[in-house]
């Protein structure tokens, strides 16, 4: 008798199963999607897209596209994924007709966009309101990241064009609602830009913004209580000036280039001057100090402005710069929060870097690339994009708990929603019985039954 030896079992495999659904943990993004009232708000926005006699609702066309990307497909034909599952996802229309409906979007321009963006900021205010405690707004402050993304292009597509890191592709400039350490996040604005836009360009930080706030609740659009953060591309007169303007009022920490100007201050100032910057459970971060600066380097700025620098051992191996001082590393932002300690709001500019998080989760929902050739079908394909990053925010806020809350969409789609399960019809009802032996079926029941307990939209 012979003996098998080997490292996996051999498994026999058959077509022509039946009562077996994969990807069911997606249902928890459908449920999603009903609690929080956007496939109604979709389908009001895309009314006037509908062609007489359709048989497919553009806002449901959209929106499966929006959950074939939250369960990490990266192009239109994966749509797919949804149609082979009716049970779960309803119909789905053919490729050809989703196609369409993004030509037609694309066709419309700003009043197709502007539209999607109205309903999405609706729903927001409504899955806030349900979050409660859990909100990014609990504390009575929104805090929004903006950043650049570097998007590479493998073939010639509609301004596509080299970028500075010599690559070649697009330069989208994104905003993020940050959810605190508790918490991901959630995007609020995506400016679709050519491979080759400045960094720095002002206008593009205010329309970036200004896209951000028209997302967030009435009461956060203007104020001291909603902080922009951004690195030292947003560090211009043009952009601080506009934050600051009479009758916005807006909260900012903005990074600064260091000048010349600035490196010469800060070889000036006074040992006695530096207190040791913190880390965020309050110790003291090692190898590091701050101070603020003050006098003629604030002339020409808007009134109120701070400007708070940072010296820190570089790391093991990392080569200094020229303004670089005293075998220190030298970075500085300005922000005009008052009363408030140096290394506190040193502290909070750096968590900043949490935007990276949100970047990273991006690209593995439908940012790695743009997937079709003009710019004005790309515009809609990064509003898809933010639907999904929406979807793959707002689940865990009003579902999930603990860590569980924290997991970037690979961890959500490997652990949760590429689960199986076996559909059971009993009369009128449909049942998916989730595998017994998956080990995480327990996160996926108690998720459901939170979003169950939620109110249904009005």
């Amino acid at each position: 008798m012979k003996k098998r030896i080997g490292s996996y079992p051999c498994v026999r495999t058959e077509g022509g199963g039946r009562g077996v659904v994969s990807q069911a943990g997606g249902v928890l993004l459908v449920e999603t999607i009903h609690k929080t009232g956007l496939d109604r708000a979709i389908s009001v926005a895309l009314a006037p897209w509908r062609k007489s006699r359709a048989v497919h609702d553009p806002g449901k066309v959209l929106l499966d596209v929006v959950l074939a990307v939250a369960l990490g497909g990266d192009c239109l034909a994966d749509v797919g994924m949804l149609r082979a599952e009716p049970a779960v996802f309803g119909p789905v229309a053919s490729d050809p007709t989703v196609s369409r409906l993004i030509d037609t979007l694309a066709a419309s321009g700003e009043k197709a966009l502007t539209a999607i963006r109205t309903a999405r900021s609706e729903v927001r205010c409504r899955v806030w309101t349900l979050a409660r405690d859990r909100a990014p707004d609990a504390g009575g402050q929104v805090t929004v990241d903006l950043d650049g993304v570097l998007v590479i292009a493998h073939s010639d597509k509609q301004d596509a064009a080299p970028t500075w890191k010599k690559t070649y592709g697009h330069h989208p400039l994104m905003g993020f609602v940050d959810h605190g350490p508790g918490g991901t996040g959630e995007p609020v604005a995506s400016l679709l830009r050519a491979g080759n836009a400045g960094s720095n360009t002002a206008a593009d930080h205010i329309e970036a913004a200004r896209l951000a706030l028209a997302q967030l609740p009435t009461k956060y659009r203007r104020g001291r209580q909603t902080l922009i953060r951004c690195d030292s591309a947003g560090g211009t007169h043009e952009f601080v000036a506009w934050l600051a303007q009479r009758g916005r009022w807006l909260s900012y920490s903005v990074g600064m280039v260091i000048t010349e100007a600035i490196h010469q201050h800060v070889l000036k100032i006074p040992a006695s001057a530096w207190t040791p910057a913190v880390e965020a459970g309050g110790e003291v971060r090692d190898g590091a100090w701050v101070a603020e600066l003050t006098g003629d380097l604030l002339e020409g700025w808007p009134k109120g402005m701070r400007l708070i620098v940072r010296k820190e051992r570089p790391h093991p191996g990392a080569q200094l710069r020229i303004t670089d001082a005293d075998g220190m590393r030298i970075t500085c932002f300005a922000t005009n929060t008052a009363g408030r300690p140096s290394a506190e709001l040193e502290l909070r500019h750096r968590l900043r870097a949490r935007a990276e998080d949100r970047i990273r989760a991006a690209r593995a929902t439908g940012l790695r690339n743009l997937p079709l050739h003009d710019t004005a079908q790309n515009k809609v394909w990064l509003e898809i994009v933010q639907i999904a990053l929406d979807l793959l925010a707002w689940m865990p806020m009003l579902a999930l708990t603990g860590q569980t809350r924290l997991w970037e969409p690979r961890r959500l789609r490997f652990r949760l929603f590429s689960a199986a399960a076996q559909l059971v019809t009993t009369g009128r009802r449909r049942i998916l019985r989730l595998a017994a032996h998956w080990p995480w079926t327990r996160e996926i029941t108690d998720a459901l039954a939170r979003l169950a307990l939620l109110p249904n939209p009005g």
